[in-house]
């Protein structure tokens, strides 16, 4: 009772056992989670309630030599976000990043997350989120292959085989077990290895395997595209591309990074799915006029547009819409689905409460005091 505080703290092996790596369970609970964003019962940051965070950049030449100089993946970020419905619960994603870590030994990103009370702010988790962002990020997709994909998807395509595309094929193949053909495109030996590695261990029943040397290669014929290759900002004419015409017709292209088509098919041809379209409409407000510079996913490209006056923004569903019944899942049996995935705070939140729940059932992780009685009170 207050004003006595305690907060459950959840390492990377408590998470675990908690059950963060339960695939079927972090899709249900994003699917959840795009449904109550649907109806408005959440919030993010800025002033418009959908920011995706507060981002902290470093300069390329500091005046002070202690300062972080700028690098590939230098920065902090703040992710605050509340959830309501059955989560009712606020948050906040703490995301430092450096490419240097490597060299240490260390993940890309080291991240955490802060679980608080609604009413007081006072904490009740802080745990390990390297593994509970990685998933929550890849069921995202998930919710789109379960909807968005033909049913009988049989070739997949990963573009980017990194951590990311690794929990993307585990939702893949929870919602899609029929596919048994993966392609495989990257650009180092070490990162695909590690990749046909992990499907041949995990999903058996995928019997053909094959490393590709273009783009174009693993996307025709493939049913499935995903993409998540780590590519430098800036000049959208450098952003991984592809073709229409390499395009399976009824394929689903999902993204959460950098990836780029001609503007024609964005326009005319293509149907652009995105996972909640306020979030792409404060990048809009946030990066204008050349969002997609920064934010290089096909989704603010079509904002663009939007903006421009080339598309009519009618042309773009959110998922959300899909999930209420308020929009179709297809049009057309043979529409090609440019399914664009921002990641938000509230993923976090959602899936972070799941966890912190399962763990005081289950008894695990480690009870901490902040304090008997505030001093300050």
């Amino acid at each position: 009772m207050y004003p006595e505080v305690d907060f459950l703290y959840l390492n990377e092996d408590d998470m675990i056992k908690s059950g963060v790596t339960d695939m079927k369970q972090c899709i249900e609970t994003m699917e959840e989670m795009l449904k109550l964003m649907k109806v408005g019962d959440y919030r993010m940051g800025g002033a418009n309630g959908n920011s995706h965070g507060c981002m902290v950049s470093f300069p390329t030449n500091p005046k002070f030599p202690e300062m972080p100089k700028d690098g590939p993946d230098r920065r902090f970020m703040a992710m605050p976000a509340y959830l309501g419905g059955e989560f009712d619960m606020a948050g906040v994603k703490w995301y430092g990043s450096n490419a240097e870590n490597r060299k240490k030994g260390l993940p890309r990103s080291i991240l955490m997350l802060t679980l608080n009370d609604k009413d007081t702010g006072a904490p009740v988790a802080y745990m390990s989120a390297n593994i509970l962002s990685a998933f929550r990020t890849g069921a995202v997709p998930g919710v789109g292959f379960k909807y968005l994909a033909p049913d009988d998807a049989k070739q997949a395509a990963i573009i980017g085989p990194g951590v990311m595309s690794k929990t993307a094929f585990h939702a893949m193949m929870t919602v899609r077990p029929t596919i048994d053909t993966v392609k495989i495109k990257g650009r180092g030996q070490k990162n695909l290895n590690k990749f046909i590695d992990f499907v041949k261990e995990k999903f058996p029943t995928v019997k053909n395997i094959e490393a590709v040397d273009s783009i174009e290669d693993a996307v025709r014929g493939s049913d499935i595209v995903y993409s998540a290759t780590n590519s430098p900002t800036g000049d959208p004419s450098a952003y991984p591309y592809i073709a229409e015409d390499w395009i399976k017709k009824g394929a689903l292209i999902c993204t959460t990074a950098a990836l780029r088509f001609d503007d024609d098919f964005l326009i005319d041809r293509a149907r652009s799915v995105t996972d909640n379209i306020h979030l792409y409409e404060a990048w809009e407000e946030e990066f204008a006029p050349d969002a997609y510079n920064t934010i290089p996913i096909p989704g603010v490209k079509a904002m663009e547009l939007v903006a421009a006056g080339k598309l009519d923004e009618k042309k773009i569903v959110d998922l959300p819409d899909i999930l209420m019944g308020d929009e179709p899942v297809h049009e057309d049996p043979d529409e090609i689905t440019v399914y664009s995935v921002g990641g938000m705070p509230i993923e976090d939140v959602a899936w972070g409460t799941v966890i912190y729940r399962n763990a005081l059932k289950k008894g695990i992780g480690t009870k901490l005091n902040l304090w008997n009685e505030p001093k300050l009170a």
